[in-house]
């Protein structure tokens, strides 16, 4: 009995001095201890400050698009899902193109490329399935217009090349011939020596043996042959397609 009653005292004693430590004695020491908690932020408000710093909403700024978890952008819109056929524009003209800036012609590439993977995609599943693809012209407008985007970023680097160097294309050259009679183009290229000491340049023969002109000749009317049989050719279609479809006045 003695010790618990010695215990008890003891325990009593311990939460009083808690008591004693934890409870504000006067207003004064509450109003310093409010100004302190107001003047030095706390532990938990510098955690939400580093939490909110940390959060990735700072780094939406690196974006360029709309970031999705998924595969989203691989498939057409659900809104098309199952239609046989989904409307779409005209492909993007030369003279559209040449009145954007590098920047927008930058954007607009990516913006064509993802628009033909989906394209893609959507034709791989359709010869899954076996059914046909709906609207499978687009893949013709999308590959047109990256086309046409490739010619004006070309011209525009060629315009400016020639500003600057005097030179049309990145890498001159002339008009050469091999020993077969070939025409080709050759580029120049840097050599560490001259070419009159460079024997790797000097085993290239760029002239035409007189023996091979009789051969280039037939080589040439050989070209023009197959050129001509191939227009009889075509003349010969659209000539049976009029008789077949006599009020068809366009060409097939």
């Amino acid at each position: 009995m003695a010790a618990a009653a010695a215990a008890a005292c003891r325990l009593s004693a311990i939460c009083r001095q808690f008591q004693r430590v934890i409870k504000i004695s006067s207003p004064v020491s509450a109003q310093l201890s409010s100004q302190a908690l107001t003047s030095y932020p706390s532990c938990l408000q510098r955690q939400n400050d580093l939490f909110r710093f940390s959060r990735p909403s700072q780094c939406r700024l690196l974006h360029t698009s709309s970031s999705r978890w998924g595969l989203e952008e691989f498939f057409d819109l659900p809104e098309n899902w199952g239609e046989t056929t989904v409307k779409s524009g005209a492909p993007w003209t030369a003279k559209q193109l040449r009145a954007k800036s590098n920047e927008d012609l930058h954007k607009l590439w990516y913006v064509l490329l993802k628009e033909k993977n989906m394209l893609f995609t959507i034709e791989q599943e359709a010869k899954r399935q076996r059914v046909q693809m709906p609207s499978p012209e687009r893949i013709k407008k999308v590959e047109r217009s990256m086309r046409r985007l490739d010619t004006v970023v070309k011209e525009r680097e060629d315009a400016l090349r020639l500003l600057q160097t005097g030179q049309e294309k990145g890498r001159p050259g002339e008009w050469r011939r091999n020993v077969f009679g070939k025409t080709f183009w050759y580029r120049f290229r840097e050599h560490p020596i001259p070419w009159y000491m460079n024997r790797r340049y000097k085993r290239k023969r760029f002239y035409t043996p007189p023996f091979v002109a009789p051969y280039t000749r037939l080589s040439l009317e050989k070209h023009l042959r197959n050129k001509a049989r191939r227009e009889a050719r075509e003349k010969r279609k659209q000539q049976r397609l009029s008789e077949m479809f006599p009020k068809n006045t366009a060409k097939a």
